[in-house]
């Protein structure tokens, strides 16, 4: 479990799902233990910089022996609260939203998507996903009545400030931004901020500095 009196660095928090990625895939392929060196390799990080890493949250690995795959997973699962089961809702059902709906990689991960949310009066009352679009005049009241955790956000940039604000005046516990806006609730609670746009410019600068040398 997490040190509490130790603060996680960012960098090592990004670090954790590459890991559990990796671990899973070798779960399910049936392998039991793995060294740090063997880790090491794969994830393109130092043996020495794993143990780092598993060390905020008490180690996990055992000398001589390697990690445990089956137990470092559930490790990871508990320090992410994956098997909590977070209720969580789509606010904006256009092609990203519905691509969210649909991704499949979001249930496995612990993130149960029980609404969608958005103010096309053609789109309210369709389903998405077996999911039925509600209108944003609901908003408040599901998000209460159902205890939701996690907002993921679809939506243009000119609306993403004042939906925030109503979520966070009605209790969530986090959202996951896909505006490219840098979004700064009034409350303080976790914000995911995802712009996709970075990823790619990065394969593009990755691209360019290859064909210049």
């Amino acid at each position: 479990m997490e040190n509490k009196e130790r603060k996680v660095p960012e960098v090592v928090i990004r670090r954790l799902p590459r890991y559990y990625r990796y671990l899973d895939e070798l779960d399910k392929s049936g392998k039991t233990r793995i060294s740090s060196n063997a880790l090491s390799e794969k994830m393109g990080v130092t043996a020495s910089q794993i143990r780092q890493d598993f060390n905020y949250f008490g180690g996990f690995g055992q000398q001589g022996y390697g990690y445990n795959v089956k137990y470092l997973l559930n490790e990871i699962e508990d320090i992410f609260g994956i098997s909590k089961g977070y209720k969580t809702i789509i606010v904006g059902a256009g092609h990203l939203g519905h691509a969210l709906a649909n991704y499949a990689g979001i249930q496995k991960r612990g993130f149960k998507i029980i609404g969608i949310f958005d103010n096309d009066e053609k789109k309210i009352g369709t389903l998405c996903n077996n999911i039925e679009i509600l209108g944003m005049d609901e908003l408040e009241r599901f998000v209460v009545d159902n205890k939701v955790d996690i907002a993921m956000l679809a939506l243009p940039k000119s609306a993403i400030e004042e939906v925030a604000d109503r979520l966070v005046d009605c209790g969530i516990k986090g959202l996951w931004n896909f505006a490219y806006v840098e979004l700064k609730t009034k409350k303080p609670i976790p914000v995911e901020n995802v712009h996709l746009t970075d990823s790619l410019m990065t394969l593009s600068f990755k691209i360019n500095q290859k064909m210049k040398n």
